[in-house]
């Protein structure tokens, strides 16, 4: 059996390198003071103009949420930022096998996950909230459920409207105490 020979058809004779572009000259610090005045006062005038620029990425019913609000978007982006700083530290520790870096690693990535999500949608999707993820999040009861006897169904750590508080485990074993009485 011979061999064939392969015959090229693509003809790249006028082919030519790209042009090598001159790196930038860097900014002295004047000028960079300077620009970033320039660009400060052209942000202005865009958000003058429309008033949801830079809002963009961020759910409507979040944009108009005070300052003070435990999770405003400007604090939350300030915690994706933190979170995807940890999950960098945590790919070095994984690349060095480190014990345990795997799992850390997948937390600070879902977190980060659900507060991009947060931002879209304007729910929060996880279980704790703050920069390093050190407040828990407390339930709400919206609306009450009853079993069979009539009785209000509770949870412990919930908030419940009707009673103006959050329901406590001490709650629950007196309400257990006065069913066996």
């Amino acid at each position: 059996m011979t061999k064939r020979k392969i015959v090229v058809e693509t003809d790249n004779s006028n082919w030519k390198a790209p042009k090598i572009r001159k790196k930038r000259k860097p900014m002295s610090e004047e000028q960079r003071a300077a620009a970033s005045k320039r660009l400060e006062k052209a942000r202005a005038i865009r958000a003058k103009k429309n008033p949801d620029y830079g809002q963009s990425g961020i759910h409507s019913t979040l944009r108009n949420l005070s300052e003070d609000h435990p999770v405003h978007p400007n604090k939350v982006k300030k915690w994706i930022k933190t979170q995807k700083e940890l999950a960098s530290a945590e790919r070095a520790s994984v690349r060095q096998k480190v014990k345990g870096s795997i799992a850390k690693l997948a937390n600070h990535e879902g977190y980060v996950r659900n507060m991009q999500k947060y931002l879209r949608d304007g729910d929060w999707p996880d279980l704790f909230y703050g920069e390093h993820q050190e407040h828990k999040v407390r339930y709400r009861c919206i609306a009450l459920g009853y079993d069979s006897d009539g009785r209000v169904k509770r949870d412990v750590d919930v908030y419940y409207p009707d009673m103006g508080c959050v329901y406590t485990q001490e709650m629950l074993d007196d309400d257990r105490e006065m069913e066996n009485v």
